[in-house]
């Protein structure tokens, strides 16, 4: 048995053989389908051609190819008869169809088809405005959720870094006389909140480092708000009409768009046997309105001018969401199928191109000629950039900018109560660093500090309600307020 069907191969393969060696060329139809086929001039290129090319230097035949005329690929009338490239095949016109023609069972009772050489589903693509989905909270949309989790953490450094800034800064510290700090910790943040409204909200920082922060935040925030409503307004002129259509049932269950898809094709056929009751309710539509078109081309340039999906080949389909930014492809893909090329009926050449089709897939050859002919870059048709949310990356540079803003800012406070620290103590009997100590417990409202300094501990804020505390307070005010008043008797005294 097996001996016998080893001859009867070996019998097949030399018949093809001879039908190749003998046949001057073969007549091959195609259809013009970008990227499959396409003119370039008086010469066709594209995935297909690269594919019957390869074909013939495996199997060492030569061809002739041309389109085909009614620019069908093939489907049967209620006469039986077959039109397109099909047709061309079944009546002898053509000995190969070469095209993403998709395998059937129909197809398989008039025509030889060899194994597939690209596998798809189907699908349908629509204008990006038909398939955004309006959104409660789209006043969020020009930024990332991690976008606006760094902004949150910047506003929360940027008001404690404030705060600081105001309590180690001797220049932020209250007069003698009174015992009001301008920057609490709710001062700070509103201060901050001010700044990012544009309006500002005082006092103002009077020490250098408390303005170093808040020049860098109000740079920071112009900034961020110039990103934000620049991409607020792009969204809101992409994004007109909000219909929510991800799968082949919403796109049933609205009536705001058209759809439809190749006439007389596969997907049609597809649509009009299927018991499925979406599927029939999309083909009674498409039937009653009449939204067939005559070729995929038709079909993408319909969805590009808007208020129409054009359901397709999911690899064709992807296609051309590779070319037009406008256009999405929808997640859901059914009935999956195959292209095959056909050859008439008991035709010795089916199995040699089989053969030399498995051979190309594992060699990568057909995967190579895929990369080739879908890598295109993403052309809007009215050149207009497509807005998506701001990334944390896109505005590294900006948050880099207030992160050193900061860091120099609580630099400077501490240069300056050093600063201050070194000035009391020339002047009196302690060191420099309890008088530093000294400076920074006082004037912390609600905070104090413990010594040694580079160890900052927050204590309860019954600390400063201490006795002794209070007089230690209460001696150095009367202090203050004796030298005041001594320099203001003198400089009186001298404009006498």
């Amino acid at each position: 048995m097996t001996v016998g069907k080893a001859l009867v191969s070996c019998v097949a393969a030399l018949t093809a053989w001879l039908v190749i060696a003998d046949a001057k060329e073969l007549s091959i139809t195609t259809i013009k389908q970008e990227p499959y086929t396409m003119s370039r001039g008086s010469d066709m290129e594209g995935y297909c051609i690269d594919l019957i090319s390869e074909l013939s230097k495996k199997l060492g035949f030569k061809y002739k190819l041309h389109l085909v005329k009614d620019n069908r690929y093939g489907s049967i009338d209620s006469n039986g008869n077959w039109n397109g490239m099909i047709g061309e095949v079944v009546r002898g016109e053509a000995d190969l169809a070469v095209a993403p023609l998709t395998l059937t069972a129909v197809r398989e009772q008039y025509v030889d088809m060899t194994t597939p050489f690209m596998q798809t589903g189907i699908g349908f693509i629509l204008h990006k405005d038909m398939a955004s989905e309006e959104s409660t909270f789209s006043l969020l949309s020009p930024f990332s959720t991690d976008m606006w989790v760094g902004v949150l953490i910047a506003f929360l450094l940027t008001g404690l870094c404030m705060f600081l800034v105001g309590r180690i800064s001797p220049s932020e510290w209250p007069e003698p006389d009174t015992d009001q700090h301008s920057f609490t910790l709710l001062h700070s943040f509103w201060y901050i909140t001010g700044a990012l409204t544009l309006q500002g909200a005082g006092p103002h920082p009077k020490a250098l480092s408390g303005r170093v922060v808040g020049a860098i935040w109000w740079i920071f925030a112009v900034l961020l708000l110039a990103c934000y409503f620049g991409n607020f307004n792009s969204m809101l002129h992409s994004n007109r009409k909000h219909i929510s259509i991800n799968s082949f049932e919403d796109l049933a269950s609205q009536d705001v768009i058209d759809y439809g898809t190749v006439e007389a094709g596969s997907t049609m056929l597809f649509f009009k046997h299927s018991n499925n009751p979406v599927y029939r309710r999309i083909y009674e539509r498409m039937e009653r309105k009449k939204s067939y078109v005559s070729s995929m081309e038709e079909g993408v340039r319909r969805t590009q001018e808007g208020n129409f999906a054009f359901i397709g080949e999911a690899v064709s389909l992807d296609l051309a969401v590779a070319r037009y930014c406008r256009l999405t492809r929808s997640q859901e893909v059914i009935s999956m199928r195959a292209y095959s090329i056909a050859a008439p009926l008991g035709s010795p050449l089916v199995k040699n191109l089989t053969n030399a089709i498995l051979q190309l897939s594992e060699s990568g050859e057909l995967t190579y000629l895929r990369d080739k002919w879908w890598a295109s870059s993403c052309v809007s048709a009215d050149g207009a950039h497509v807005s998506e949310a701001l990334l944390p990356g896109d505005l590294r540079g900006l948050f880099l900018l207030l992160g050193l803003g900061l860091g120099v800012g609580l630099l400077l406070a501490l240069l300056e109560l050093l600063s201050r620290a070194r000035h009391q103590a020339k002047d009196g009997k302690v060191g420099q660093r309890t008088a530093c100590c000294d400076h920074v417990t006082e004037h912390f409202i609600h905070f104090h500090v413990f010594c040694p300094f580079s160890e900052i501990l927050l204590l309860s804020p019954d600390v400063r309600t201490e006795p002794a505390v209070r007089q230690q307070r209460g001696e150095r005010r009367a202090r203050q307020r004796r030298q005041k008043q001594s320099l203001k008797e003198k400089f009186t005294c001298q404009h006498l």
